[in-house]
């Protein structure tokens, strides 16, 4: 049975439950299974020996997600070529595609959890309540060692852009 974490966040101030372990920094990145917007699996495999900036977010139909895809999308392109930015949501492949041409989203992978929500599991922020995952930033050296986690407390708030890409400047020397 999948760990479950209480009021490990909120939405709008309600409390609510994530599933799956804690990844610290140190931890080895777990594996997961999503779809791209083609339908084709992505693993973490897929970008091996990569640094992965990846930004999870709840809907790419919302506007704290919409403006942190937007953003992430605006750094990749300063980062070295070695650094792949993902964002991961629940929102089916196909509305994906749709938001990254509406908004010009061209250095980001979207990745979709909706099948499995085997991201969500693995990194511990499938939101239990919502079938949907929790906001949050994580940072995967090339030798899939985890080197950054934030998890946001409230959903509805913006992640620390700043220390997430200090994190990934930091790997990528």
């Amino acid at each position: 049975m999948a760990q479950e974490k209480p009021n490990a966040v909120t939405f709008k101030g309600n409390p609510l439950t994530l599933i799956g372990p804690d990844i610290k920094v140190g931890d080895k990145a777990p594996n997961f299974q999503v779809i791209a917007k083609d339908l084709s699996p992505v693993t973490l495999d897929s970008s091996k020996g990569k640094i992965r900036l990846i930004s999870v977010v709840p809907s790419l139909d919302t506007p704290v997600c919409d403006q942190q895809t937007r953003r992430f999308n605006e750094e990749a392109a300063k980062l070295p070529a070695n650094v792949e930015v993902l964002t991961v949501s629940a929102d089916l492949p196909f509305a994906q595609a749709r938001f990254c041409g509406a908004a010009n989203i061209d250095r980001v992978k979207t990745l979709s959890d909706h099948r499995e929500l085997s991201f969500g599991q693995a990194y511990g922020v499938l939101i239990k309540e919502l079938k949907l995952l929790a906001r949050s930033v994580f940072v995967v050296d090339g030798a899939d060692r985890v080197q950054y986690v934030e998890i946001v407390k409230e959903v509805t708030n913006h992640p620390n852009y700043d220390a997430a890409l200090a994190a990934v400047k930091k790997v990528s020397g």
